[in-house]
């Protein structure tokens, strides 16, 4: 029987991620500069759940984000004594070297706190402010307005950010008024996102008549929806050039927080859309709260979008690997080059894109080791008790007997050394 003649394939094409070009703003501390937008890589935002009364605990906790690789971070600014002791976080932070930039979460009284606390409004490098939630009738736009004054005063950079769980009701009031009088009625999701939308750009084309300039603004739209989320900031990313904060507000906790925000944030960013991400995950009971920050981080590099620390590559397991010992060498060394990036960041340029594989048996073991910058393959059920090593595509040695894990262990710390070190 003849085989069918196959039309010769065009060459596949690498997906990657669009570029949406976006107004370029930055967003600085000191010496510290953080651009966002523009031709700058997405960055990663988290937020404090610490009582900001409490300025000990809570620049403790913005140094552990920090570290953790949040490189902007949000603190609540909710009381006359929260604002008074943001300086003395400040300060802290400058103490132990930590010049991340802070933001101030405002609702309801951030103008007056703004006003009243000076030394709060220059401490902060960003002030968000939520349009729903500065005050009504007569009172928004002057209460808004200071705010924004605020902002120009100390020449800070300002997020409007708009929640359909706090958006304005006026104004959702209004556009449901215009949609009863089409001849063919918007459905209430669709006016929803249009208040959300209206409310962030109308607000922020408020800022530039008073006098605040564009790259001083970032939009955000948040909802806890995956699909109303994509819908929302595929329409916003079309009708405005601000730099965009994403993230599902309330995400919810565990497996469900990580996955929804990653399918959110994951499409949204393959199409462009995104300049500043968080991932608001309610953290497990005894959980750091750094682990939205790994998250986030993970997303971007999981895209291609950024190198936070070393990936590890490691597989699944199945009945040819009876033995844990590659699931324990996985997260031993995965633990291992998490814990050191705080350091290897400076000591080690570049280390941050090496490719580590642990693997459980022959079938795809030795592969996939090839294919990394470092990889091990562990014998799996029958097979002999040798771990061949990959070293650069190349195999350099074969481990056996008891001490396999804390020899690779220190062949991994050496090839580091060799070349990501001094002199490499």
């Amino acid at each position: 029987m003849d085989m069918p003649t196959q039309q010769p394939c065009l060459p596949i094409e690498t997906t990657a991620p669009k570029a949406r070009r976006s107004r370029q703003a930055n967003v600085s501390w000191g010496s510290r500069v953080v651009t966002v937008g523009g031709d700058a890589p997405v960055r990663v935002q988290s937020m404090t759940n610490t009582d900001t009364q409490d300025a000990i605990g809570t620049a403790i906790q913005v140094k552990e984000l920090a570290i953790a690789g949040s490189e902007l971070v949000r603190i609540t600014v909710n009381t006359p004594e929260a604002a008074a002791q943001v300086p003395y976080i400040r300060e802290q932070l400058d103490r132990m070297g930590i010049d991340v930039p802070l933001i101030g979460d405002f609702h309801y009284n951030g103008h007056r706190l703004l006003t009243d606390y000076p030394d709060c409004a220059q401490a902060l490098s960003k002030y968000r402010i939520n349009p729903g939630n500065v005050g009504k009738g007569d009172k928004h736009d002057r209460q808004f307005g200071q705010m924004i004054e605020a902002a120009m005063r100390w020449k800070k950079a300002v997020r409007i950010g708009v929640n359909w769980g706090s958006l304005d009701q006026e104004l959702l009031a209004h556009l449901m008024d215009v949609n009863s009088a089409r001849a063919q009625p918007w459905d209430a999701r669709s006016v929803m996102y249009e208040a959300l939308i209206s409310s962030a750009i109308d607000s922020a084309t408020r800022a530039q008549e008073m006098g605040l300039n564009g790259d001083q603004i970032m939009l955000s739209c948040k909802v806890s929806g995956v699909q109303d989320l994509i819908s929302v900031y595929r329409e916003l990313a079309k009708r405005c050039d601000y730099a965009l904060h994403l993230g599902l507000t309330e995400a919810g906790m565990g497996t469900k927080g990580t996955v929804a925000s990653s399918v959110a944030l994951g499409i949204l960013m393959q199409e462009g859309i995104g300049d500043t991400i968080r991932v608001s995950l309610t953290p497990q009971p005894g959980e750091s709260r750094t682990q939205e920050v790994v998250i986030a981080a993970e997303i971007l590099q999981s895209l291609g979008l950024r190198s936070f620390v070393p990936s590890v590559t490691a597989c699944p397991g199945c009945g040819r690997t009876t033995s844990t010992t590659f699931q324990e060498m996985a997260k031993q060394i995965d633990d291992y080059l998490r814990a050191q990036m705080p350091q290897w960041r400076t000591r080690y340029p570049g280390v941050e894109k090496m490719k580590v594989a642990v693997m459980g048996c022959i079938v795809n073991g030795p592969g996939e080791s090839k294919h990394a910058d470092i990889g091990i393959s562990l014998p799996g059920s029958g097979e002999a008790p040798a771990a061949p090593v990959y070293i650069d595509g190349q195999k350099a040695l074969t481990l056996r007997g008891e001490n396999i894990a804390a020899e690779f262990h220190q062949i991994v710390e050496n090839y580091v050394e060799k070349r990501f070190g001094p002199g490499a």
